[in-house]
């Protein structure tokens, strides 16, 4: 171990957690005047930063420093999904890895500690590079040593996947929502003349009509005409697109990575006939899955807990699994999963390993904590500017929040503001303005009190995702 005020320069700050030696050096994250900087006690190939008088060398967090950074240690190269259950830990602000690694502590849960959407990047400004960079660093920081796995998350196109997997993304969600029929809105003559006009139709009746399909756990299905003609017409085509992805990717990363196909975002839950038409069609067609969001029956909002009959959840989810094992193995993921603490026992229990879980929006929703209870002006600020921005913001989620019911922010003791984040409203309505409060100056200043209440915020991640991780039973509490 090195003597570190002997060797780094005053106003340098060291992240003990983050010391390794590579070679003959010494490599450490530290905080100065300008913020964090990775230290090397001598220079070492593929890092590029400012040498000192001492004879180390200070660099910035660059994707180029990352890259190296990963190949010098390479449990900070992203990697596949190992055979037990994974949790993914979305970061809409690039500080939050820190504070995930200290929830995933002595869980039996695989981390996914980079995971961004293409629609987030795009409301934040931030690219796949950066969001892997942030995530690798974040790891370094914190000692991390165990894997994580590097989520594209909602791939509407393949350019996007194939960008991601040139820079080192493992898991690939495919959202071929665009290309779902809405079946639910057209009469039954129409749905049966589009089956007809499908190129594959004749074969889709003979593999289809007249069998039954047994299932893991004696669960047996069976498709009537109307079924198949439904389930054909809905998602043929989202499966043309999977499959698609699927190919390019398989050619770009020949020594494999992780594939899901997300059916959260459609407009009725996922029927188990429709879930065993696509996992059936994509098996005869090469693709093996990694795991498959269907839309869970009941209410899954943003930021909030789900909503719903329990009893119809369990029997969904039983029946999903099963359809999973039967197909794959593969995982049932569940999307929009942030704070679904009434819905995780169900998933655990009923899925058993082969769940997986993303969370993004509570992670921000912790920060603007850490904000209310230190900067209650800034704080204000957000919720008003939120506020404003929520007709636009709101957009392409489904949501139920009510601005109206949302307390004046001014009228709110300060002492107080942190228990706005409890409140239903007005935690969607902050949530769905991430982007946008992110890109203005406000977003600046959050990062600020973010970074000087650096051990508070980690310490609140930790707390909040790892109740989510109690709640699924891969961590004791406490």
């Amino acid at each position: 171990m090195v003597a570190w005020g002997a060797v780094i320069p005053t106003g340098y700050t060291v992240y003990t957690s983050s010391v390794r030696t590579a070679g003959q050096a010494t490599v450490a994250m530290v905080r100065g005047p300008e913020g964090k900087r990775l230290w090397l006690s001598h220079p070492l190939p593929g890092f590029h930063g400012e040498r000192l008088p001492t004879g180390g060398v200070v660099c910035p967090l660059s994707a180029e420093n990352a890259r190296a950074l990963a190949a010098a240690f390479p449990w900070l190269s992203p990697r596949r999904l190992p055979d037990r259950p994974s949790f993914g830990f979305g970061d809409r602000l690039g500080l939050a890895t820190p504070g995930h690694v200290r929830a995933c502590t002595g869980a039996r849960v695989f981390p996914v500690l980079a995971q961004q959407s293409v629609r987030e990047n795009a409301r934040t400004g931030r690219t796949f590079e950066e969001v892997l960079t942030q995530a690798v660093f974040g790891a370094f920081e914190a000692g991390y040593q165990g894997g994580f796995g590097a989520d594209a998350d909602h791939l509407k196109s393949v350019d996007d996947a194939l960008q991601a997997a040139a820079l080192g993304y493992t898991f690939f969600t495919c959202d071929p929502s665009d290309q779902v029929v809405a079946v639910e809105r057209l009469p039954l003559a129409e749905v049966a003349r589009r089956f007809r006009s499908l190129p594959d139709a004749d074969r889709l009746r003979r593999e289809y009509l007249g069998r039954e399909f047994i299932l893991d756990r004696e669960v047996t299905l069976r498709f009537t005409e109307e079924d198949l003609a439904r389930a054909a017409v809905k998602h043929s085509y989202a499966v043309a697109f999977a499959v698609e992805m699927y190919r390019m990717l398989a050619g770009r990363l020949p020594e494999g990575f992780d594939f899901e196909l997300s059916l959260d975002e459609t407009e009725t839950p996922t029927a188990p006939l429709e879930h065993l038409f696509i996992a059936r069609e994509l098996r005869e067609r090469g693709v093996t899955l990694a795991s498959l969001a269907p839309r869970f029956p009941g209410t899954l909002e943003k930021g909030v807990d789900w909503r719903g009959d329990p009893t119809e959840l369990r029997k969904a989810v039983r029946i999903h699994a099963a359809i999973a094992r039967t197909f794959g193995p593969y995982r049932l993921s569940l999307h929009s999963g942030s704070d679904k603490f009434s819905l995780y026992p169900i998933l655990a229990q009923e899925a058993e390993e082969l769940w997986h879980v993303k969370t993004a929006g509570t992670s921000y929703l912790v920060a603007l904590e850490v904000v209310a209870r230190h900067a209650p002006a800034l704080f204000r600020e957000i919720v008003r500017f939120s506020l404003d921005r929520f007709p636009e913001d709101r957009k392409s989620y489904h949501l139920s929040a009510d601005p109206r019911r949302i307390p004046d922010p001014e009228a709110v003791p300060d002492q107080e503001l942190p228990h706005l984040l409890a409140h239903h409203d007005a935690r969607q309505v902050l949530h769905v303005a991430f982007g946008s409060v992110l890109r203005s100056p406000l977003g600046v200043d959050l990062r600020g009190i973010l970074e000087a209440r650096e051990e508070e915020h980690y310490g609140a991640l930790a707390r909040h995702l790892g109740r989510h991780l109690e709640a699924l039973e891969v961590k004791r509490d406490g």
